[in-house]
């Protein structure tokens, strides 16, 4: 008979095991209080009014290290008419930065450079618990606050589309109007990323707000 002793510890390895094969990739987690603290004030404010489009989600999963306080799944801007395909999952203080980005940055450039309304906005990623780049070991991407939004397209209402990866070296009215929507971009968030940046990034645009720095202030556009 196998010593009781001996069958808990055979139980804790296999269950370590199973943990280990079921697990996704590792990630360091930096306390960043100040992103809690900017979170709770964006909600104390009421700056995110619920309705069909913006609704509250209860939870995003993944490890305690992961999440919002209070997530929001976002289902258009500009009062709906500029749709989020798919919703992208969000923490309070995104919102009104994305929002602000659509109606003031992509909107414009849409009826600028190609005389057509923006329709949608296709999201290639937003929550997600993981590393950056996905790399194992490596820090916890912003994805993993619900900090950040990755899009791939957009769609004007004439049925244009306009994809990153092929528009940023595409056409003359393509490559204006991208460079518009990504240098926009960087007066509203910490964090722009487009093809530029490396070859991970050459089919969308990544933007955040990550705290830098001392003060929260220091910002990355490329």
């Amino acid at each position: 008979m196998v010593p009781t002793r001996v069958r808990v510890l055979l139980t804790v390895l296999a269950l370590a095991l199973l943990s280990s094969c079921s697990a996704g990739p590792s990630f360091i987690v930096k306390s960043v209080p100040e992103l809690t603290e900017e979170e709770q004030s964006c909600l104390a404010s009421d700056a995110i009014r619920e309705s069909r489009f913006i609704r509250t989600r209860a939870a995003l999963g993944g490890p305690s290290a992961c999440g919002a306080v209070h997530p929001f799944e976002m289902e258009a801007a500009d009062n709906g008419r500029v749709l989020l395909r798919p919703a992208a999952l969000l923490r309070c203080p995104m919102i009104p930065q994305v929002e602000r980005w659509v109606v003031e940055v992509i909107e414009p450039a849409a009826l600028h450079t190609f005389g057509a309304q923006l329709a949608e906005i296709t999201v290639l990623g937003s929550y997600a618990c993981r590393p950056i780049n996905h790399v194992s070991g490596g820090y916890l991407s912003e994805h993993g606050r619900a900090n950040a939004l990755d899009i791939s397209a957009f769609t004007l209402t004439d049925g244009t589309r306009i994809s990153v990866k092929r528009g940023w070296q595409g056409d003359r009215r393509q490559r204006a109007f991208l460079r518009a929507v990504h240098d926009g971009a960087c007066a509203r968030f910490s964090t722009v990323l487009g093809p530029d940046y490396n070859r991970l990034h050459r089919d969308h645009f990544h933007v955040d707000l990550a705290f830098r720095g001392p003060n929260g202030l220091r910002t990355v556009c490329k």
